[in-house]
């Protein structure tokens, strides 16, 4: 099934195309006008032979982030014995003046050299990724902690009033700000001690420097394999979506951003809003004519996917947004649409109409089913009806779905109970995980959405290994609130290979398949 087809009209919204990866030397021109920007105070970039160094003695722990072919940001880090350097040491010493010859494979700490990234990047929270990656691979080394001697740039400010140690408390405490540390600290690492002459040309930082570090609690006397391997444990936030009147595009935003930013910092992989989340703008058109309403709507979804596109690279998630109306070549569609934190964006349409839909809008069914594949796996989406017709999630888990998303709009609790117990179904049937999330509270004046019900809910298969219910998590019924949930990907393998039924595993392919069937 290809996926080419549905994305044509959206590949103007893709701004950018991160990728993480591994440093290589050809690299190094980008590598360097980074450097160049980000130390011009301190030295500039490292020279093409230190360069080649830290890749040559320690290739996995280069990592860089590039958009669209070019590195926006990378990390250096090496291997080291800490117990032969201790606390008291300096950057020249411990990273051999940049050449890392006191890389040691079989050390017990990993050693953050350097994270740089393009200034005209920082608003995309790269930093952050960098330092996610570097946990991974120090959890995939099996080492004890990441260690490395942080800059205080921002206590030369504050050098005649306080102490280095002074500052750092009142940072700790947020009182103040400081550019490196700040960020440190908000991504898990503490403040071991403050050590002096650790970088003498700093400047900025009158030559201290903080030693942070971040303890690996998976560390264990087994080593396992390096970054980049299957993500076992995905979490997901289902938002369980008030329906209230909003002035305008921006306003609607407002709202929109606030959930992303909150379920961003638990750290989901996903984020799902409902069917139709955007219905409250419907308001500014003509409600004698719903269809007419509906179109009007339809104008504003580019705005909105371009706007949720760089929510998600900013936010560093992987964001479901729900549906929305699209109007194309005079035809009205409901599309959902994934927009990835790597900066790319797929829709998936919505292929069942209800009779309501046709009705009072004139919505048509789409004509293609895709699977997405994240970095965290491969998802489905199906819209409100769509999870009534078991062919798609079979179709769907037989390209290896392992996680559907199901954004719905209900307005009674028997039609939300059609979407639930199919739902559940769905879970079983193709053992995989089903979040569903609908919208709550009421549109007065708005036609033919003006009530809505909703408990949003995470649906897993029924054995041993999983809920006795096969419910994960579910919300309050209508309330507007979130849903977190950490989902084992580990479990659904072993459940297939392993469990009381294998539905997936003993079909009967010789009697009966589902087969999608191309057409024009």
């Amino acid at each position: 099934m290809s996926d080419t087809d549905d994305r044509t009209e959206k590949a103007d919204l893709e701004e950018h195309h991160l990728r993480l990866r591994n440093l290589r030397l050809s690299d190094y021109p980008d590598v360097a006008r980074i450097m160049d920007r980000v130390y011009a105070d301190i030295g500039g970039a490292w020279t093409r032979k230190q360069f080649a160094a830290q890749i040559n003695r320690f290739p996995d722990g280069q990592i860089c982030i590039e958009d669209n072919g070019k590195v926006v940001a990378a990390a250096i880090s090496m291997i080291v014995n800490y117990d032969r350097f201790g606390d008291r040491h300096t950057y020249q010493d411990i990273t051999s003046n940049g050449y890392l010859t006191n890389h040691d494979p079989n050390g017990d700490v990993l050693y953050g050299v350097d994270v740089f990234v393009n200034p005209d990047y920082r608003d995309m929270r790269l930093g952050r990724r960098l330092y996610d990656a570097r946990k991974e691979l120090c959890r995939s080394l099996n080492l004890r902690a990441i260690v490395a001697g942080g800059r205080i740039p921002g206590y030369r400010k504050h050098k005649e009033e306080m102490t280095p140690e002074e500052y750092i408390e009142l940072v700790k405490r947020r009182e103040l700000h400081d550019p490196i540390l700040s960020f440190q600290l908000a991504n898990d690492f503490h403040v071991r001690r403050v050590i002096t002459g650790y970088m003498p040309e700093d400047d900025k930082s009158q030559a201290y420097a903080t030693l942070v570090q971040w303890d690996n609690i998976f560390y264990e006397t087994e080593r396992s394999s390096l970054i980049g391997g299957r993500k076992s444990t995905v979490r997901i936030g289902a938002v369980q979506w008030q329906m209230r009147r909003v002035k305008d595009f921006e306003d609607l935003m407002t709202n929109i951003e606030f959930f992303v930013d909150a379920m961003a910092g638990y750290n989901c992989d996903f984020i799902l809003f409902p069917e139709l989340f955007n219905a409250a703008l419907l308001a500014q058109f003509n409600q004698d004519d719903p269809a007419e309403a509906m179109r009007g709507l339809a104008q504003y979804t580019d705005e909105i996917c371009e706007a949720m596109l760089k929510l998600a690279v900013s936010y560093n998630i992987n964001i479901i947004a729900g549906s929305m109306p699209v109007y194309e070549e005079n035809v009205l569609y409901n599309v959902a649409f994934l927009c990835r934190r790597d900066g790319t964006i797929d829709a998936q349409y919505k292929l069942h109409a209800t009779p309501d839909e046709r009705f009072y809008w004139g919505v048509q069914g789409g004509e293609r089913l895709r699977v997405f594949d994240t970095d965290v796996g491969r998802v489905g989406i199906l819209v409100c009806y769509d999870v009534e017709f078991p062919e798609l999630p079979r179709l769907l888990a037989d390209q290896g779905m392992e996680l559907l998303f199901v954004p719905f709009w209900t307005d009674t609790k028997n039609a939300y109970l059609r979407v639930r117990r199919c739902a559940q179904a769905r879970a079983i049937e193709n053992e995989c995980y089903v979040a569903i999330t609908g919208s709550v509270g009421n549109l007065p004046r708005v036609e033919n959405i003006e009530i809505q019900y909703s408990q949003a809910a995470v649906f897993s298969p029924s054995d041993f290994a999983f809920p006795h219910d096969g419910i994960v998590a579910e919300s309050t019924p209508n309330t507007e609130m979130t849903l977190v949930v950490d989902l084992d990907m580990d479990k659904l393998k072993q459940l297939r290979e392993e469990g009381s039924v294998r539905n997936t595993k003993d079909r009967r392919l010789d009697l009966f398949r589902v087969e999608w069937l191309e057409h024009d």
